[in-house]
């Protein structure tokens, strides 16, 4: 019998072998977890010792952020790559796939960046200006500009990643069966696969680090992503679709694999490239002090540990999901079919919170819990009240 299940993103891939159900179930846990994370790591930014806006800051928040930032958007493109293949495999037209693919990611898109985005952005322009009427700060923003996008520039790169995963799968099916072949070793030699994918992730990300520096961005219009790591994103949606294309259940992520049982393997891994960032961090403020143009030495040495920390501690998180949330209840379940919603519409609600608390005497660390808090529950009421809609389903 072939069953349904919810994937990242808000997309539904089909599966059918019987080991599926399990593993589907830690995955689509692990992406709950990880959309809770955006709203932890957009909660606490502004708190950050180094780079907070508030007047109140606690260095803990910059852990989190390093953290986050190093690996989840990352780990976002590779779950939503994992169904691909399958998805593709249930819809032989071309044009049905990316008929779906434009109205679960492109239509979203589309109406928060006229909506959400510029709600959420009001909020920053009232601190510079308290008489801006919102109408006027709406219409410049999507005449003149600049026009950010947030977090929602995930949803029109993964767009695009999807559409060129499908040409390649109706060119041949067999195109990415190197990597799945690799995953399926990876079922009993995890570390196989890790150190072959830390190699591919790190030859595409290192390179345009050096090159165009981290914090280049391409921006056009809502348009936004940052340069250096578009092809370590690419990268990552494709090993996730690998790894789905053939008997998911046969690799890596087979819930009968080792990766399951060697979750605090990889998790004290992670904690080494990770003190390297810090220590990276370290030599640019206090010995280079603090320059805008790094050398390349530094550059490609911090890249080395961002690429070596981001695989470790993805395969870290879904070796946990794998080993200990594959059956059973769970404190993520309420959320799961509510979670792409509440990644669409947080971001406005983090902002205004932030906006609201901007004055209050309180410590940063009892803000940020606040920010998250309400954050989180208003997010949720707003998804459930947008699911109501008739035909919401096939976007939410």
């Amino acid at each position: 019998m072939t069953t349904t299940y919810p994937t990242p993103g808000g997309l539904a891939a089909p599966a059918s072998a019987p080991t599926v159900h399990a593993r589907d179930l830690s995955l689509d846990r692990t992406r709950t977890f990880l959309t809770i994370l955006v709203l932890i790591h957009h909660s606490v930014i502004p708190y950050t010792h180094f780079g907070h806006t508030d007047e109140t800051s606690w260095i803990g928040f910059d852990c989190i952020v390093l953290a986050t930032d190093s690996f989840f958007m990352a780990m976002f493109f590779m779950l939503s790559g994992l169904f691909l293949w399958p998805s593709l495999d249930h819809r032989p037209k071309i044009g049905t796939f990316a008929r779906d693919r434009l109205i679960r990611l492109g239509l979203p898109f589309i109406i928060a960046a006229v909506t959400v985005i510029p709600i959420a952005y009001y909020a920053l322009a009232l601190q510079q200006n308290p008489d801006q009427r919102f109408t006027a700060f709406w219409w410049k923003m999507v005449t003149v500009g600049p026009w950010p996008s947030g977090p929602l520039w995930f949803l029109w790169v993964l767009l695009i990643f999807s559409l060129i995963g499908g040409v390649a799968y109706r060119i041949s099916r067999r195109t990415l069966d190197p990597l799945n072949h690799l995953a399926t070793l990876g079922f009993d030699r995890p570390v196989l696969f890790i150190v072959a994918m830390f190699l591919f992730t790190a030859v595409l990300y290192v390179p345009l680090r050096v090159y165009l520096g981290p914090n280049s961005w391409f921006e056009n219009g809502p348009f936004s992503v940052q340069e250096s790591r578009v092809l370590l994103y690419a990268a990552y949606f494709f090993i996730g679709a690998g790894i789905g294309a053939n008997h998911p259940e046969r690799g890596i992520l087979g819930a009968g694999g080792r990766l399951a049982h060697q979750w605090h393997i990889w998790a004290l891994l992670a904690l080494l490239p990770y003190a390297a960032m810090w220590g990276f961090i370290g030599i640019k403020r206090g010995i280079l002090d603090n320059p805008d143009d790094l050398p390349v030495w530094y550059e490609a040495g911090y890249g080395l540990a961002y690429a070596a920390f981001s695989i470790t501690v993805i395969f870290a998180i879904l070796a946990f999901f794998l080993r200990f949330k594959r059956a059973g209840w769970s404190i993520l379940d309420p959320l799961q079919h509510d979670a792409y919603g509440i990644f669409l519409v947080h971001y406005a609600y983090m902002l205004w919170l932030q906006y609201a608390l901007f004055n209050v005497p309180l410590p940063a660390i009892a803000k940020a819990v606040i920010v998250f808090t309400l954050g989180l529950l208003l997010s949720w009421v707003t998804t459930a009240a947008l699911r109501r809609i008739p035909g919401s389903h096939r976007v939410l």
